[in-house]
């Protein structure tokens, strides 16, 4: 039995010279432990002490010492422009969407009813496939909850409810 090198730790940023990179999509860079394999053809296991969101430029640090650059990889996204991009940007926000915030564009994840809400406020929506680096929660690195709208259940944020970080999810609301 071979035993794939194994990652322990992250960091946010590099010490040495990276000996791989992986990419990754936004929902990918979220785990505690999985098998992955680098854009060099390595497989490595992810084994963290808990479930971490890893940063584009992070690595994750070998037990050999070695370092893996995470890479946020190309997705499928929503780019949003606008007049007045503040106002949009708000919308998007008190949605608990992850958003990228540029000068003079918004990206965020597919979401059909999002993207009808922001063509009726004046926003144009385009498709595009990119990577993906959302801005961290009101508190430094922490992720925001983003929406599934496709399931018919809903919840309330004011009722005492948990999430299970150890993979993806998705939960509604209604707005």
């Amino acid at each position: 039995m071979t035993t794939l090198p194994t990652a322990h730790r992250y960091h946010s940023h590099g010490h040495a010279a990276a000996s791989g990179r992986v990419a990754l999509t936004y929902e990918d860079r979220f785990l505690r432990r999985k098998t992955l394999l680098t854009e060099e053809g390595t497989r490595i296991l992810v084994d963290l002490p808990k479930t971490t969101s890893l940063d584009h430029g992070g690595v994750l640090l070998l037990e050999d010492g070695r370092e893996i650059t995470v890479i946020a990889a190309a997705e499928p996204l929503l780019q949003v422009t606008a007049e007045h991009l503040p106002r949009i940007a708000w919308h998007i926000g008190n949605r608990h969407t992850p958003c990228q915030i540029e000068d003079t564009r918004l990206l965020i994840q597919p979401d059909h009813v999002i993207k009808q809400m922001l063509t009726l406020l004046g926003a144009t929506v385009t498709e595009v496939s990119e990577p993906f680096t959302p801005e961290g929660g009101a508190y430094g690195h922490g992720r925001t909850h983003g929406h599934d709208h496709s399931h018919p259940h809903a919840h309330d944020h004011a009722q005492d409810h948990s999430h299970n970080h150890d993979g993806a999810h998705s939960h509604a609301h209604d707005h």
